[in-house]
């Protein structure tokens, strides 16, 4: 497994956002659950998830959703569904 993939799992419960983050999330996913976190979670521990990381951000790529996370704080930027 990737170290960065590792880190994040090993960090799951340091996930976090804030209010607007979740509005933003459930917009873009179109995540009808009450917890946006909770539905990125998911995405992350998916058994096809791809994480990767580029400067100080993580990207956790799942079931066509591309999470956006801040590296050192496990703050979740914003999730949208990819192009394909």
């Amino acid at each position: 497994m990737d170290g960065k993939k590792t880190d994040l799992l090993l960090n799951l419960d340091k996930l976090h956002t804030t209010r607007l983050g979740a509005e933003r999330i459930k917009r873009n996913l179109g995540c009808e659950a009450a917890d946006a976190v909770d539905c990125c979670r998911q995405l992350i521990t998916a058994p096809d998830a791809f994480v990767t990381g580029k400067g100080k951000n993580l990207y956790a790529c799942s079931n066509g959703c591309l999470v956006t996370i801040n590296a050192s704080s496990f703050t979740i930027i914003t999730a949208h569904r990819t192009k394909i």
